[in-house]
């Protein structure tokens, strides 16, 4: 990578922590704390651990391996980081905003992702007051984990199917709805209807949800699409020893 891409780089990753500061409202957040039954809480821990001890180990190799793309790497855990700091409230203990895990899912596959999204939901714990450490296995499942899989089904089924800005947006757009999906199935199971059971509860939980989440969806497609084509233009030959363009 030259001076000049490395510095286009550089002022992206600058302006995004300069967002991340700006002043947001304090009740801004994922599944906050403590709003998990105990049982749950742990629940999505388990499930999640073994996606971060094989995504550390990919990390590690990936270092050792291409060392040269640490800096795209550094941008996407701060694409993440600061788009999905943009909240909207949404649901009684939840709330709604975009993901950002589309643009390092295709560059680094989803095994990558579920730690550096892992890493970015507990920063945002711990400074932001965003979320929770009692429930981030719970968020880490459902945006770092299966939103990056849907991400990575999308972009791989189409990658040499569709028009790669086609890919990028719906990668981006449907790893985020995924997200919100099962957002509602965890919430749902945590707290069923009286009457209606898991069923009537996600139903209640996902109506709301769709209100903000689809617009925010569709935002974050075109967004991770822009990004996308910034780093095509400055970043060829990075994007390519990832195997992301043709001619690695």
């Amino acid at each position: 990578m030259n001076k000049r891409r490395k510095r286009w780089l550089l002022v992206a990753v600058g302006a995004m922590v300069l967002l991340v500061f700006e002043a947001r409202p304090a009740h801004a957040m994922h599944i906050m704390e403590g709003f998990l039954p105990p049982f749950w809480a742990a629940f999505w821990f388990v499930v999640t651990l073994p996606f971060w001890v094989i995504g550390l180990r990919r990390i590690n190799r990936l270092i050792v391996e291409k060392p040269e793309t640490r800096l795209l790497l550094g941008l996407a855990g701060a694409f993440t980081f600061v788009l999905s700091a943009l909240k909207i409230p949404s649901v009684t203990g939840s709330s709604s905003h975009p993901t950002g895990t589309g643009l390092g899912t295709i560059l680094f596959g989803p095994m990558v992702m579920s730690v550096l999204g892992t890493i970015v939901l507990l920063f945002q714990a711990l400074l932001l007051a965003h979320g929770g450490l009692t429930t981030l296995g719970a968020n880490a499942f459902s945006m770092a984990v299966v939103g990056p899989l849907v991400a990575w089904g999308i972009w791989k089924g189409l990658q040499d199917r569709a028009p790669i800005w086609l890919a990028v947006f719906l990668a981006a757009a449907l790893a985020n709805l995924a997200t919100y999906v099962v957002t509602s199935a965890q919430l749902a199971l945590a707290y069923p209807d009286a009457t209606g059971g898991f069923v009537a509860s996600f139903v209640k939980f996902g109506t709301i949800f769709a209100v903000t989440q689809i617009p925010l969806s569709i935002s974050e497609g075109i967004l991770t699409v822009l990004i996308f084509n910034a780093l095509q233009r400055n970043a060829e030959t990075e994007l390519q020893t990832l195997g992301v363009l043709k001619g690695a």
